[in-house]
């Protein structure tokens, strides 16, 4: 069959609270973002595995409060006197475990946020005492810090990402994929992802619709595509 051009058009995520299915496993999350600002602690740490929905619900927050949405890996040289004075997110923490640059102005933001009397989010994958940041004090503060984690997707949870990540990309698939990918693909939000851009690339090179022949094939399951 021939494949035909595929341009790199851009994928627009829908990031919108009503854009976000809430289940079991992210029930704690949602409520808090929808509490904000009353935390149990100043500050909010989110967790979870890629793809979950951390960075959703931040976007949802700095929506509503005008908090910037700043990487860790970006910290330094930010200016944590103005960030320190309003709300604000800093997502992916552990990726600057190692970086004293990053983790003392980190550090300087923790503390004259609280100073101020400002909110903090703060995302990353794993639970904060396995973040193992390399400045003592920052990690032990951390530690302190009011936790939700958000677990891995049951099946009602995932088809709905499923849903959502192929209307993200403009995608109408054929009424039994999701059922067909919950049956055949690894249970995560990072698969979930990976699948669906694979499907959405395939797609566009053979020009024909998403089906489940079509993700039959991307999975591997030979008896779907005999």
């Amino acid at each position: 069959m021939a494949r035909q051009l595929v341009f790199d058009l851009p994928v627009r995520a829908a990031l919108g609270r009503g854009d976000f299915y809430v289940a079991p496993s992210n029930a704690m999350a949602v409520a808090m973002i929808d509490a904000a600002p009353n935390w149990p602690t100043q500050q909010l740490i989110l967790t979870g595995p890629a793809g979950s929905g951390k960075t959703h619900l931040a976007q949802v927050w700095s929506d509503t409060s005008g908090a910037p949405v700043i990487a860790a890996t970006d910290m330094a040289g930010q200016d944590i006197p103005a960030l320190a004075s309003a709300p604000c997110i800093v997502e992916d923490i552990p990726l600057i475990a190692s970086d004293d640059t990053a983790l003392t102005a980190l550090f300087h933001l923790y503390n004259l946020s609280r100073a101020e009397g400002q909110p903090l989010l703060m995302t990353g994958r794993e639970a904060p005492r396995h973040w193992n940041l390399a400045l003592p004090d920052l990690q032990s503060r951390i530690d302190s810090v009011f936790q939700v984690e958000m677990s891995p997707p049951n099946d009602t949870l995932l088809a709905a990402v499923l849903g959502k990540l192929f209307a993200d990309r403009q995608i109408t698939p054929k009424h039994n994929v999701i059922p067909f990918l919950l049956r055949h693909t690894e249970r995560s939000f990072a698969a979930a992802n990976e699948i669906v851009a694979r499907l959405d690339q395939l797609s566009l090179e053979e020009g024909r619709t998403i089906s489940r022949s079509l993700a039959a094939r991307l999975v591997g399951d030979t008896d779907e595509k005999a």
